[in-house]
């Protein structure tokens, strides 16, 4: 077995036949037009969140290696090894293990995804196939579950073919060479979310060494990613925008949720200062807390509670007393 056999087996097949699968149910079952791009639509937000636990990890392993960009030690061992790269990048390399830090964690879904893009590009210019020839070569790769009835497919959606580069013709603009065919908007929209999603789940990293790395990527990969939108099938960069839009949602949700670990020194005097209650009693004086509330009674201040429990004690000690003396006499 060759390497493209088990590329077709493992990663080209499924795709195809999910696709399938997908256009299957809307298309021919539900009725509904433009299944093919509904398709592509629905099986890049399955492989998102398939892959959203990766995802997440990615995303919390980058800001753990953004918080250690403050870290006093860190800051120590860029400020001792100034002058040696190799020394400063094995300090660094210790402190990460130290930390528990990968930081090539970043790197996997990047990884993970360019088998996706040419997998689905594949299954794409495969499943649109229209004459004898590339029928019969992709007729060797749908399952004997999927029914023959919906071949060939349509590759209409919106405006574009989704087998073909997508353009939005403008009439007005044909005399113009470069746009004359049309204005490339999904590529336009891929390059603009890439660069966004780009900012988004990939922090400022401000003194580092990976600094200036980090920003031409985020310049030349949505460039790149754009390049691909512009030249390839429709469908590839339809797939582009979805996963961008999800990926953009995403990270804007993380940000917004994302909890700021307090330092240990801080969390151990917030729980020295705090009373220790047990479960009920705490459950008791919040309840009583709310039905004061409600029924408009002020809640007694704590000073206030603790000089009436003084007074008490002192008119009881003098009760005492005076019965002493009464016994006495």
């Amino acid at each position: 077995m060759n390497i493209g056999e088990i590329w077709d087996i493992l990663i080209l097949n499924p795709m195809i036949n999910a696709l399938l699968y997908i256009y299957d149910f809307l298309g021919p079952t539900l009725g509904l037009a433009g299944a093919f791009g509904l398709a592509i639509i629905v099986f890049t937000i399955l492989i998102k969140v398939i892959s959203l636990p990766l995802t997440i990890k990615q995303q919390h392993s980058t800001q753990r290696t953004q918080a250690l960009q403050k870290d006093p030690e860190f800051l120590k061992i860029q400020k001792k090894y100034k002058g040696d790269r190799q020394k400063l990048q094995e300090e660094q390399m210790k402190l990460y293990k130290k930390k528990g830090i990968n930081p090539l964690a970043g790197c996997l879904p990047v990884l993970i995804s360019f088998p996706i893009i040419f997998g689905l590009y594949g299954a794409i210019i495969r499943s649109l196939a229209d004459s004898p020839s590339p029928l019969l070569e992709f007729s060797k790769h749908i399952y004997s579950s999927v029914s023959s009835t919906i071949i060939p497919l349509d590759s209409q959606f919106l405006w574009m073919d989704l087998g073909q580069p997508e353009r939005f013709p403008i009439p007005a603009l044909e005399s113009i060479p470069i746009i004359g065919d049309g204005i490339p908007i999904l590529a336009i929209i891929v390059v603009i979310t890439s660069y966004l999603q780009t900012k988004l789940t990939t922090p400022p990293q401000p003194g580092s060494q990976g600094a200036g790395m980090s920003q031409m990527m985020g310049i030349y990969m949505p460039l790149l990613i754009g390049y691909f939108a512009y030249t390839f099938a429709a469908g590839l960069a339809l797939y582009f925008v979805v996963s961008n839009l999800f990926a953009i949602g995403q990270a804007v949700l993380m940000n917004r949720f994302k909890s700021e670990p307090e330092p240990a020194g801080k969390k151990k005097k917030k729980a020295e200062e705090q009373p220790k209650e047990s479960g009920v009693l705490s459950l008791l004086a919040s309840t009583q807390e709310s039905m004061m509330k409600l029924l408009g009674i002020p809640p007694k201040s704590t000073t206030q509670g603790s000089n009436s429990s003084e007074s008490a004690k002192d008119q009881s000690e003098q009760s005492g007393k005076k019965k002493a003396d009464a016994k006495g006499s």
